[in-house]
């Protein structure tokens, strides 16, 4: 009935949960049976009131607005933040010493190699890491050597790409996981084999121990991917920042024959994409409280899906030509084939997948900020002559994904067979969204 016994019951909240953990009995908790109400009724009248006792009147409302502004004036009057020369008088009221110790002066943190992350912290994770090794890695993490050595297997070329960015979800461990899929994506759409990766970590300014927990978090994620895709961690870069960050160079091999490239698509192919989009509006609308729980943990689970089976599956129906869809959306990507391949395509708007609430935040103007440019970037290569084209799944072109599906060219005569197979192993959204065609003057991608 009133807020102020959600707050008071914080408290004894925090300590039976903590009881309960321990092992303890939960305590029960009595809330005050009565208590003061004050009720304003217009026109700069109020009413109080406590149990059976009420009294009504103008000075009442004064005297509720003035509660009021105090509580308000805490969050909207705040003090001036305290110079350099007053920060040592004020610090041992403010800080405790291991603060001022860890973080050192207040109005400046370091640039450079002094950005690096303690090594005592940084030693502290890595012992706690699952981190796997491969006979032909000859220096990784462990021998904390300079830089990692391996051997090249004999008779393969080797696949490097590097990949990363600023956290897009509250669970370290979960973006961890979202990152090291996203970066081991490109090595799958070339049809190799990933081998081994280095990582490069920002984490936000804080306290040793807060920052090694964190580190332990994001890292056992990432490990739980690339160790599923025999990619040992073989070394990194462990900086602090203003966010949370991560990226992977990660290294591969692949047959030189067997390559599959973003060149090679040829007029009649069936156009093949394994994942569903959306996944750069739903980030961006979950940023402003606007994405429903169900939608953002399909986001999430396409970002968690690895593109490893799907490159074999297309690999064994003859693909002639791939890419992942990431950063520069379905349009970007598939204008770098066409481009490559000198050819142009037909592209069905509504067969495009949609991930479940995509539509609905595009619909409502949650857009990725790099979805505009990616727009923009395409807008000369695409042609609608004249059909009547749904905007909303035309706008699922552009939008960025995060770990996205693989984009292929198939043979039509391939093509049932392969979506047959990506269904069975898990892609439900894999679908045929297009035809290529011989090059024509102007458009690329011309949209039905």
């Amino acid at each position: 009935k009133s807020g102020v016994f959600a707050v008071r019951q914080g408290p004894p909240l925090e300590a039976n949960l903590r009881r309960v953990v321990l092992g303890q009995d939960a305590r029960n908790f009595r809330p005050q049976s009565a208590f003061l109400s004050l009720i304003s009724t217009g026109a700069k009248h109020a009413v109080a009131s406590r149990g059976n006792w009420c009294i009504s009147g103008d000075w009442i409302w004064r005297w509720k607005d003035h509660i009021d502004r105090s509580f308000m004036d805490k969050f909207n009057k705040l003090p001036e933040m305290e110079t350099k020369s007053e920060i040592p008088s004020i610090a041992p009221q403010l800080l405790t010493s291991t603060v001022v110790d860890e973080l050192g002066p207040l109005d400046m943190r370091c640039g450079g190699c002094g950005a690096k992350v303690a090594s005592s912290t940084l030693a502290g994770v890595l012992a706690r890491l699952d981190i796997e090794t491969r006979p032909d890695i000859i220096a990784g993490v462990a021998s904390a050597d300079d830089a990692a050595i391996f051997n090249p297997p004999p008779g393969r070329s080797m696949v490097q790409s590097v990949d990363g960015f600023r956290a897009m979800h509250d669970d370290p461990y979960v973006f961890g996981r979202i990152a090291a899929n996203h970066a081991l994506g490109d090595v799958f759409a070339m049809g190799a084999t990933p081998h081994s990766a280095l990582a490069f970590v920002t984490v936000p300014h804080g306290l040793r121990h807060k920052n090694q927990d964190l580190l332990l978090q994001l890292m056992s994620g990432a490990l739980k991917v690339l160790n599923a895709a025999g990619c040992p961690l073989v070394g990194g870069h462990t900086a602090e920042g203003a966010e949370l960050a991560l990226g992977f160079t990660v290294n591969g091999t692949v047959d030189q024959a067997q390559a599959q490239r973003k060149s090679g698509m040829q007029p009649g192919d069936a156009i093949i994409l394994t994942k569903a989009l959306g996944t750069g509006t739903l980030f961006a609308a979950n940023m402003h409280a606007a994405a429903k729980g169900r939608w953002l943990q399909a986001a999430v689970a396409s970002a968690l899906q690895s593109n490893s089976t799907a490159a074999e599956i297309l690999g064994s129906h003859d693909v002639r030509a791939c890419t992942d869809v990431t950063g520069f959306g379905l349009a970007g990507h598939l204008i770098e084939m066409l481009t490559a391949s000198e050819a142009a395509a037909e592209i069905k708007i509504g067969e495009l997948p949609a991930i479940d609430g995509a539509i609905d935040t595009i619909r409502s103007g949650h857009l990725s900020t790099l979805h505009r440019a990616n727009a923009d970037a395409s807008a000369n290569w695409l042609s609608d002559q004249g059909a009547r084209v749904d905007g909303d799944h035309r706008e699922l072109m552009f939008d960025p994904q995060t770990a996205g599906g693989l984009l292929a060219s198939i043979p039509e005569e391939k093509s049932e067979a392969c979506i047959a197979a990506l269904a069975e192993a898990g892609y439900q959204h894999a679908c045929r969204i297009g035809t290529v065609k011989s090059m024509a003057s102007g458009t690329l991608i011309e949209l039905l």
